[in-house]
């Protein structure tokens, strides 16, 4: 089993402390890193390179959207998720277009950290189903209607794996799902965005955000 490797940014030592708390035993995430500031986590970032890099967007000195594109920029293979109290959409937007590959609410990250960083690591994006909606304009490579496909255009099936890429899954988790072979479900796959001119896991989940897939993820 492979280890992600994760680093920490937040401003407050208890926040860092309740996440460390809620990852400290969980057997394939590993902690290598904190920081209380901007400057401290983009060099953090730079020097441990993890798998993922959870942030707060409050941040002193680099603000988290700052620090997502400085991120983008340096050390692009760092995947980012933003864990934050803010629900708006100026905050929402800005970070996902700047890079970012999820994002949480502190208020959900007792149920859904371990979930988000597992489904971005698989290569998912993961958006806190409280502010799924704020995502929907302007999401990489969103072609202005994505929403107004129908899904009966798919198979039962095809509509099953592209619901569960929505919702962060990666194929081999599909295939175990599914009871089907990987091959298979990139088959699937590949039909599905064929049919639905779609490129992107980005555009994938603002499919499964206007078809409502997401909306249940937290019960």
């Amino acid at each position: 089993m492979s280890v992600i490797r994760i680093t920490l940014a937040d401003d407050h030592p208890v926040v860092l402390a309740g996440i460390k708390a809620l990852l400290d035993n969980v057997s394939d995430i590993d902690v290598v890193g904190e920081a209380t500031t901007g400057t401290e986590a983009i060099q953090l970032i730079s020097d441990r390179k993890p798998d993922i890099a959870v942030i707060d967007i409050s941040l002193p000195e680099i603000n988290g959207l700052e620090l997502a594109k400085q991120v983008a920029e340096k050390v692009p293979s760092v995947k980012l998720l933003a864990l934050t109290v803010h629900e708006d959409r100026a905050y929402v937007q800005p970070l996902l277009k700047a890079g970012a590959k999820g994002y949480l609410l502190k208020r959900s990250a007792a149920d859904e950290l371990i979930r988000a960083i597992r489904a971005i690591d698989g290569g998912g994006v993961y958006l806190d189903p409280a502010i799924a909606g704020k995502a929907i304009p302007d999401l990489p490579g969103d072609s202005g209607g994505l929403g107004k496909i129908a899904a009966a255009e798919l198979s039962q099936r095809e509509t099953e794996v592209l619901q569960l890429i929505s919702q962060g899954l990666s194929n081999k988790e599909i295939g175990g799902r599914l009871e089907i072979s990987v091959k298979t479900v990139e088959t699937h796959k590949a039909r599905a965005l064929e049919k639905l001119g779609l490129r992107t896991r980005a555009e994938i989940v603002r499919y499964g955000i206007a078809h409502r897939w997401l909306d249940n993820l937290s019960e």
